[in-house]
């Protein structure tokens, strides 16, 4: 006997009361498959993408420098996207960050972009680059200006700190739908963005400056209809 999915009778439903529903589709796992084949890279100096980033046993090693970062050959508008991170154990916690709907070549180590900050001790604050634009609680908005390498920019604070211990492993999960951005780190919701552009860009993950391990990188597509 046909079984219907979930996805499909909530969108039969959705039509037959005339309202939009959005539709998941299938995970996509961004470090299986072809593994970093199916990334691309920009780095401030000339050396080799796997001199900075590799994959083994299914984790991926980043050793922090030089400043850059590696992003996907496809583009994402709407999607879930988790993954887990830590400090490399033994080394001393850095900056990174996991940038969203890439719209733009490199500027500088960055390109435009909305960012979910992975820093040691900020992990969970949303920052947009070079002109990337969104909104949020007002009493946690910060803007940078002058910024040597980075101009101006904007962003904001995490509602609460749910990072771990450096060495130990986290989890993100990063829903981007239409100009709605929202960051759960371990299990805890701890940002929340408004009216984000909306686009079809690259995601990348960041060299910047701390030794870092990321594993479990999967991406679901969200489509309204």
């Amino acid at each position: 006997m046909w079984k219907a999915t979930t996805s499909m009778l909530a969108l039969l439903l959705a039509l037959l009361v005339g309202t939009s529903v959005t539709v998941a589709q299938e995970k996509i796992d961004l470090l299986g498959g072809a593994g970093l084949d199916d990334w691309d890279y920009h780095l401030i100096e000339d050396v080799k993408k796997e001199d900075v980033w590799s994959l083994e046993d299914g984790i991926l090693t980043c050793t922090g420098t030089p400043l850059g970062y590696l992003y996907t050959k496809q583009k994402f508008q709407d999607f879930k996207l988790s993954l887990e991170w830590r400090w490399a154990p033994g080394t001393e916690p850095g900056n990174n960050g996991v940038l969203l709907r890439i719209a733009s070549e490199p500027i500088s180590f960055l390109p435009k972009c909305v960012e979910a900050q992975l820093m040691h001790g900020s992990a969970g604050d949303i920052w947009g680059f070079y002109g990337f634009k969104l909104s949020g609680d007002k009493q946690r908005w910060r803007e940078i200006r002058g910024h040597k390498a980075l101009g101006d920019f904007w962003g904001v604070g995490k509602i609460k700190d749910a990072e771990k211990e450096p060495g130990e492993w986290n989890k993100y999960e990063i829903t981007l739908k239409g100009g709605d951005l929202t960051l759960v780190i371990n299990g805890e919701k701890v940002n929340e963005a408004t009216d984000c552009d909306v686009l079809a860009g690259p995601i990348g993950l960041q060299s910047e400056g701390g030794k870092i391990h990321f594993r479990n990188v999967h991406l679901t597509p969200l489509s309204a209809d």
